[in-house]
């Protein structure tokens, strides 16, 4: 049962991020589950008599049948190459869950989008208006828009932390078109000073010209900034997802706190007015140690709730205190 478990999980988690024949795919699950197969009857045999049994001519004893699985998960990792390093490391973080991996399993097995596209295919690719709103919301979170050297068109780079992987499906399904491969799961380095491993989910788009406009507002040098005109792009859609990406709610003094921490007090006062002139919400701004949080008052709750509730994504409603 345990091989059966583990050859799941390195095959959805591998599997979505090669380049092979869907035919290869399939002959690898075959002989992957076929092996786990094998392994039963090794084990049935192992806590019997002792005595091997007969399958017509040929007399099977635990040694020839330990064989047969070794070279039947061997053809499988020769049709199947994948890195041995991550799936142990994503094994033993997520042995125990039931849910992450059967959705991309099934997604290993459809059609492979292309590494690459040409520079007609890259154009093709266009914005809608609700996906630029939301845009603009993440990149005042935790987006990443950058340029890999040599590139022209800029690319986006979206990862929460494994506490939040239905958040960042919920990020892929809308942006799934974009990207190349399905979201992985990766370890960090340990934590300093806890020795802690945190995980986390990610994925990340194609480079693609439709990303321009949205990455010279936010990096014209290279670094994030708050654009000057942030008050014609900040719609209420896109307050939800800067919310779910920095927001956090207090219970016990019911305010909502904005981590803008990496913006320039001038970049979060430009916020903080936005917020209030825009959506007539109460804002104060308290000073850390890292930078500037803005705090949004409990008095503004239920404007913030009442303007949210239907347009936020249901996983993290929680953050507006719902």
């Amino acid at each position: 049962m345990r091989i059966s478990i583990l050859t799941n999980f390195v095959l959805a988690i591998e599997l979505p991020s090669l380049r092979i024949s869907p035919l290869f795919r399939i002959a690898a699950i075959v002989l992957l589950y076929t092996a786990a197969l094998s392994f039963n009857v090794v084990y049935i045999q192992s806590i019997g008599l002792g005595i091997g049994v007969f399958s017509g001519l040929f007399h099977v004893t635990l040694i020839s049948q330990s064989i047969e699985i070794f070279f039947k998960i061997l053809d499988a990792l020769i049709l199947m190459p994948w890195s041995l390093t991550n799936s142990v490391n994503l094994f033993l973080e997520h042995f125990c869950s039931t849910e992450v991996h059967a959705g991309l399993l099934l997604s290993s097995l459809l059609p492979i989008k292309p590494k690459r596209l040409t520079k007609g295919q890259k154009e093709q690719f266009v914005l809608t208006q609700e996906l630029k709103s939301i845009l603009v919301g993440l990149c005042l979170g935790d987006l990443y828009c950058r340029k890999f050297k040599g590139s022209v068109n800029p690319s986006l780079a979206f990862e929460q932390g494994i506490l939040h992987e239905e958040y960042l499906l919920h990020l892929y399904e809308l942006f799934k078109d974009f990207c190349p491969s399905s979201p992985k799961i990766r370890n960090r380095l340990p934590h300093p000073k806890t020795g802690k491993v945190h995980g986390s989910i990610y994925f990340g788009s194609y480079s693609l010209p439709c990303f321009k406009e949205l990455f010279h507002m936010f990096y014209p040098q290279g670094q994030k900034v708050v654009p000057q005109n942030i008050g014609d792009l900040l719609a209420p859609l896109s307050l939800a997802y800067w919310i779910c990406d920095d927001g956090c709610f207090c219970k016990t003094r019911r305010v909502v706190y904005l981590s803008t921490n990496s913006f320039t007090w001038a970049e979060v006062n430009i916020l903080s007015c936005v917020l209030t002139t825009k959506f007539g919400l109460n804002c104060t701004i308290n000073k850390q140690r890292d930078g500037f949080k803005i705090r949004i008052s409990a008095k503004s709750i239920t404007v913030l709730q009442s303007l949210l509730k239907d347009i936020m994504p249901p996983m993290m409603r929680y953050k507006i205190g719902l």
